[in-house]
């Protein structure tokens, strides 16, 4: 792990811009310049894939683990380009700036999007050479995928293995066929993920010019209407008409009396293992290529993994399955020896998964929001027992504001904690500097605090809610609200507590 630092969690969707969601144009570099001045070192972002509407535009719910979300192509950066003309955005929709509006953006984008490939395929000696490298390079995968886009657009979104069953099972002369007849699409798609990753490369060099990094997100599982399960069905528990056998999940606990049942489709680990894990090596690469650092999302995962039957509708009667997590990291540590890994051990943690953390020296995760409950023992987030190989945040994504929780979730014998702990009582609007303050003088050499508890918000910045389907992962930051106080504020208190 690196020296002392902090930095800030903030997904690309959250940004300013005009056009509905945040993207990689003109806000990023200016939030990228933000980071430089108040001295921070790091910048989290949530999974950049594509997100879709039917499940709530989560970006831990994709149609693939490789490709990068379209709708984070900055317009600007095609004016730019010379792929789009100032005059194509004047009829832009009056977005509101404080929200994500997912459904206008996927329409108002499609059609700027068609009008840059139409110049790009009449006038594309300027990329050409670039473009055809992007596709050499990410072939393994881009292929595949932009196929597997091109046919869900033409049989209107149906789940891949509602496709005609030569489709469903790959049979080489149907994907030949059926790859002639969509290359138009195919086209189009290929050339979206060029636009993507060519800005998300810059921008990721403009922050490592300023000594920003990049911690990126990787969700354990993926969804089984995506390209991954379509392309490699055999790593996956299917049944003989491609549907899954097993769902994956968690068992009832205090929080709930049926578990949770998620749904995603379940490994073959054995296979997987025979294999030497050639799947998640290429994920891997591909993460490490374009992130700094990687957090993986559900980390337990690899030592054992909840599974249910697909004919259960809850979590309840299911079973846990071993995965060889020693092999595992033994063999991605041996092809990438200078990766950094970051373990989500968020909830119920079993003593073999933080057997693994400290085999392999990964970081975990420390929450402040939760080092105040007196119903846990020897309370691992309280700030004297955190460690220095660790990442301190005041609170991610799935919970509250700093100042939500103090005012809406925080008992009164867990404020009276608070107000012991820090020596002094305070008010609501004081709150999420307290708690910055707190991860700021912590023994971890990584502190991640999210934007919102920079700039105080309530709960209603909240960006998810777990067990929630709808009204998730649409708060966006406002410019308006980055102050010179709270740049001055961020940039002082970073440097009393050297993490500069």
């Amino acid at each position: 792990m690196s020296d002392r630092g902090s930095g800030i969690l903030l997904h690309i969707t959250s940004l300013p811009s005009p056009y509905g969601i945040g993207d990689l144009g003109p806000g990023a570099y200016r939030f990228a310049n933000f980071l430089a001045e108040t001295r921070q070192s790091y910048w989290q972002v949530l999974p950049l894939n594509p997100t879709d509407p039917g499940t709530g535009n989560s970006p831990y719910t994709s149609s693939s683990a490789f490709a990068g979300n379209p709708l984070l192509i900055s317009p600007d950066l095609l004016c730019k380009d010379g792929l789009l003309d100032e005059s194509d955005l004047r009829n832009s929709p009056e977005f509101l700036p404080q929200r994500a509006d997912f459904d206008g953006v996927i329409d108002f984008k499609d059609k700027l999007f068609r009008i840059a490939y139409r110049n790009f395929t009449t006038n594309s000696e300027e990329f050409d050479s670039a473009y055809k490298q992007f596709c050499a390079i990410n072939a393994d995968w881009l292929d595949d995928y932009t196929f597997f886009k091109a046919l869900k657009s033409h049989f209107q979104k149906q789940v891949w293995n509602k496709w005609p069953a030569q489709l469903r099972d790959r049979q080489p002369q149907a994907l030949e066929s059926w790859s002639e007849k969509l290359s138009e699409e195919i086209g189009y798609e290929k050339f979206l993920q060029f636009l993507f990753f060519r800005q998300w490369g810059y921008l990721k060099k403009y922050c490592n010019d300023r000594n920003i990094r990049i911690m990126g997100d990787l969700p354990y599982y993926v969804s089984y209407d995506s390209a991954d399960v379509w392309m490699n069905p055999e790593i996956f528990k299917l049944n003989e008409k491609k549907q899954p056998s097993h769902v994956a999940g968690v068992p009832p606990d205090y929080f709930s009396a049926t578990g949770q049942l998620w749904g995603n489709p379940v490994y073959r680990w054995d296979l997987m293992q025979q294999r030497k894990y050639v799947w998640w090596m290429r994920r891997m690469k591909h993460n490490f290529a374009h992130f700094d650092m990687v957090r993986i999302d559900h980390f337990r995962g690899f030592m054992a993994y909840w599974e249910v039957p697909a004919t259960e509708k809850t979590a309840i009667n299911g079973t846990w399955v071993k995965a060889p997590a020693e092999d595992f990291f033994t063999t991605l540590l041996r092809h990438f020896p200078d990766s950094t890994i970051i373990a989500e051990d968020l909830g119920v943690i079993t003593p073999d998964v933080r057997e693994i953390i400290q085999q392999f020296g990964f970081p975990g995760m420390r929450i402040l929001l939760f080092a105040f409950d007196h119903s846990l023992p020897g309370n691992p987030y309280a700030p004297h027992n955190h460690v220095p190989n660790c990442l301190v945040y005041t609170g991610t994504h799935d919970n509250n504001t700093a100042k939500g929780w103090f005012l809406e979730e925080a008992d009164e014998e867990t404020t009276k904690r608070l107000f012991r702990y820090l020596g002094r009582e305070f008010s609501e609007n004081e709150v999420h500097w307290e708690f910055v303050r707190m991860a700021m003088m912590s023994v971890a050499k990584m502190v991640m605090l999210p934007m919102q508890d920079i700039i105080g918000l309530g709960s209603d910045a909240k960006m998810n809610r777990p067990g929630t389907a709808n009204g998730n992962w649409i708060w966006r930051l406002e410019e308006k609200q980055i102050t010179r106080e709270i740049i001055d504020n961020l940039r002082q208190m970073t440097e009393i507590y050297g993490r500069t």
